[in-house]
């Protein structure tokens, strides 16, 4: 019997470590994709750039953070990826201030779209990851 509490939890630990390197690569591509753009939003406002900037730092330090196994890195990839994408939605509605020409980016946009998904992809995984611990840690102390 605990041969078998053994293997679950080696593939366990299998499982969530080609999750931390699934979550390396894909809040890595968000930084970088947010950094290729990275100089054509300077020339709407500057703050969306630096914002921009800001997002490929957290994006590496995040990326970071997971890859040592810690959880504020997958949190803070979380934060990085929701605001990512909330922000894209607002942009090209309600518009940002100060930068009325990304409001008349269309939602089609490659790298857009591109990042929207790649957004989504983390914030799907560090949501499992992180619900996932909290499961695999309240479980053993649990009455049956």
């Amino acid at each position: 019997m605990s041969r078998t509490a053994s293997r679950t939890s080696s593939g366990g630990l299998q499982d969530l470590g080609k999750l931390r390197i699934v979550g390396v690569v894909v809040i890595s591509l968000v930084g970088l994709i947010h950094l290729l753009v990275t100089p054509e939003y300077f020339e709407y406002a500057a703050y969306v750039g630096l914002l921009f900037l800001v997002n490929v730092a957290g994006s590496a330090v995040s990326a970071y953070g997971i890859y040592r196994g810690a959880r504020w890195g997958w949190i803070l990839g979380l934060v990085i990826s929701i605001g990512s994408f909330v922000g894209y939605i607002i942009s090209r509605t309600a518009g940002l201030p100060g930068a009325p020409g990304i409001l008349r980016e269309p939602f089609t946009e490659p790298p857009g779209l591109l990042s929207l998904v790649v957004e989504a992809a983390f914030a799907g995984v560090a949501a499992y990851v992180l619900t996932r611990r909290r499961r695999t840690t309240a479980s053993p102390g649990e009455a049956t």
